[in-house]
Parts: structure tokens; sequence; C-alpha cells
């Protein structure tokens, strides 16, 4: 069922080590299998007719779908393009891993991949206080909402420490995004981008605190033909602005920090300069070896639930590179990598989300 399109991408990278060294999933297993070359040979072989595509649907989970290996291609191939359509391929075939149904079916019975129908009482609270309706809305996601609420908490504390008039919705929509990841453009994935569009189309600009939310908002809602009237700004380019126009106030600092760059913003949407600009109203932003759109990945909240011993080594390589410059200080913007980096040991290297770096 692959397109011929993808099928010309598998068959380029079969037996291509261009992106091999470039893994956050490989370099952290050092299994050959986990590299995008491995990917597209098992790929290659069910095109063929020479296994199913259920023997391999393991190995395309393991798959962060970065970017990493599609930035680092000098000829063009796209590695996520094919790992997408493999994924479609096996939810329209039946053949999905039963952790991976779970999760789908928690995003379509719930709203979210988890199964969480809780929100927590103190992000609760903060969401009730900006319940009433104005022209901008903080669309928070999924992963900030049930799985990392302080982080949520302190996104509305940021634009309450701004002076900003804002809407938290009681009940928020899901975007898409992870169901985008895990059965691509599905339409069920459609379905939900839609309901998600009427919901923010109510609003003139709609703050996205996720990257991943925030991805799917300025790319695949395109790309689908999902149409969103409201103006959708990030939450990193949202607070630059504040910061320029002297709505916020920041004290500066000379404690140097390093930015980490969540793909989503640097590699999918070009958006690289608004976090450093905020890093550097509070402190100085130094730089990792491999940062903007060439960053690597830290983990995320979502593939530790069936492969959390790799995720860990991701975030602790993603220590390790700061470390490595000297950083004893690292700033995320992302929800999922704060999660992750959060998650394993930070006795050399502080973490840091964007929020609490603003809020002191």
């Amino acid at each position: 069922m692959m397109s011929e399109k993808s099928k010309q991408h598998v068959e380029s990278c079969r037996f291509c080590w261009m992106c091999h060294h470039i893994c956050p999933i490989g370099n952290a297993t050092g299994l050959e299998r986990n590299t995008a070359r491995a990917r597209a040979l098992g790929l290659s072989l069910v095109n063929r007719g020479a296994i199913e595509l259920a023997e391999v649907i393991d190995n395309i989970y393991e798959c962060a779908c970065c970017g990493g290996c599609v930035k680092d291609c000098i000829t063009g191939w796209d590695p996520v393009m094919f790992t997408k359509e493999a994924r479609l391929d096996a939810a329209m075939e039946g053949v999905l891993p039963e952790y991976i149904n779970k999760l789908v079916d928690n995003c379509l019975e719930i709203g979210n991949a988890y199964g969480i129908t809780e929100v927590d009482a103190t992000l609760a609270k903060a969401a009730a206080a900006h319940g009433a309706k104005t022209d901008v809305l903080l669309f928070l996601g999924v992963d900030a909402t049930y799985k990392v609420p302080q982080a949520a908490v302190n996104a509305i504390k940021v634009l309450e420490k701004a002076g900003v008039t804002f809407t938290v919705l009681d009940k928020e929509p899901a975007s898409g995004q992870q169901l985008e990841y895990l059965i691509s453009a599905a339409n069920e994935t459609k379905e939900q981008m839609i309901a998600c569009a009427k919901a923010v189309n109510e609003f003139k600009t709609v703050v996205v605190f996720d990257p991943q939310d925030a991805k799917v908002f300025k790319r695949e809602y395109k790309e689908w033909g999902v149409e969103l009237t409201a103006d959708v700004v990030t939450f990193t380019a949202y607070v630059a602005e504040l910061l320029k126009s002297g709505v916020l106030k920041a004290s500066a600092s000379d404690k140097e920090m390093v930015y980490q760059d969540p793909f989503q913003l640097s590699r999918d949407l070009d958006e690289t300069t608004p976090a450093r600009e905020v890093v550097n109203a509070y402190a100085v932003c130094k730089e990792m070896l491999v940062n903007g759109a060439a960053t690597m990945w830290a983990g995320n909240i979502l593939m530790k639930e069936w492969m959390p011993q790799v995720i860990d080594k991701v975030a602790a390589n993603r220590i390790r590179n700061a470390k490595g410059v000297g950083a004893d200080t690292m700033v995320t913007a992302s929800v999922s990598e704060y999660a992750a980096l959060k998650a394993v040991d930070q006795s050399d290297v502080k973490i840091l989300s964007l929020e609490e770096l603003i809020l002191g």
C-alpha cells in the first residue's frame, strides 16, 4: 500500500549510512536496527513481498520521527516520510502493535494517549481563573495538561506576570499531534484536528505552549486542508515579543546557560531565535555543539510509554552533550523534552524550563 514516492525513498535509504551517526535512538541503543537505513531495509522487504509489515512494525515504532536524518541527508531523502506512511498502512491493515493500539484507543476515547481523565487540582484552579472568553487563547496541550501539570501552571503564571488577558479552555480538545505521530494521516487524525480547529477558531490569537502542538497547527493542518482562521503563535515567540515590548520585565544576569532546541520549532517551523532572546533576557545563552536546526532530540513522554529505558538513555546523552561544552544549566522550551530530561540524573547539569527561567 506504500506510495511510489515513499518506495523510492526506501530504496535510496536502505543501503546508505549517511545519517547513521545522527539518530538519537540509534545512539542510545547502539543497535543497527535503530537506524534509518535498517528501517528502510525492512520496509524494502515488505514492498517486495518477502515479509509482512507485521514482522517489522515494532521497529517502525522505534523511530522518534525527529527528522535528524532528513536534516543530515545532502541528497534529500526522507526516512520520516516513509516511517509515517508505514504506520498509516499498519493502522489500515490492522497490524499495529497492541501497545500502540491501546494508546490510539485512548486518544480516540479519552482525548489523550495516556488514558488520564482527571486534571491536576492545582492546574484546574489556575485554568479556571481564565475561563472567561477573550481574544487570546493559551493552548496547553495534552502533555502539559495530563503529564506535566506544573509546566502548564507555570505557562499560565508567565502570561499573568505580563498582564496578558487570556483564556484557558475548561475542556481543551486534543490538537491531533499524538494521533499524527502514532498513525499519521488517518481519517481519525484529521477528524480530531477538525474538531480542535473549530474550538480554537473562536479566538483571534492562539498561543501554543507545546512545540508538538505548534508543529501540527502550523504545518500539518495546512497540509491536510484543516482551516485555522486564528493567528497561531508559539509560546516562545509570544513571550519574546512580550519582552521586546516591555510588557514583560526581565532581570538579566551573567549566568551562562545552554538552550535545547525542540526539533518541532527549529527544524519543522524554522524558529530558533525567539527562545534565545528569552534566555538572553535573563542569562547568557551559550550553544551546544549540535544546535538550531541540527539539534539532537532529548526524548519525549509518549515514546516512554513503550521504550522507557531507551528514552532515559536519549535524555542522558543530551545532558552529556551539555556537559561536553562546560554547561551546568540547560533550558528547554519543550514540555516533553523537559520531562524526559528531568527523569534522569541532573547532578552535573540543572534542567530548567523556559517558564521556570522567567519566573525565577
